[in-house]
């Protein structure tokens, strides 16, 4: 059995400058990233519903399943980032009650 090792936790301020190439190489997601997207995900289903209310409302559109969808949509986003969230302060603290 093979052990992979453990990458070498940087500070934040070098996160950003981090190379394109070494996220290439690495292909994966990093827990900046994940929120990121998770964050981009409700703002983006939010103007959608936004969108679909405003359509709805001014009579441009007719079609109740598509604000209904939207709410769903916007709904599961949030759902997901409140989860998210909680997962990660849930790993964080029970890191904290490891003593060495």
């Amino acid at each position: 059995m093979s052990m992979i090792p453990l990458n070498r936790l940087e500070p934040m301020q070098l996160l950003d400058q981090t190379s394109v190439s070494n996220k290439a190489k690495n292909n994966q997601y990093d827990f900046r990233n994940i929120f990121s997207e998770a964050v981009s995900n409700v703002v983006e289903s939010e103007n959608n519903l936004a969108k679909e209310q405003y359509l709805f409302a001014s009579g441009q559109n007719e079609d109740t399943h598509s604000l209904g969808i939207a709410a769903t949509k916007a709904q599961i986003s949030v759902d997901l980032l409140v989860t998210l969230r909680n997962k990660a302060l849930d790993s964080y603290n029970e890191l904290m009650r490891i003593s060495l």
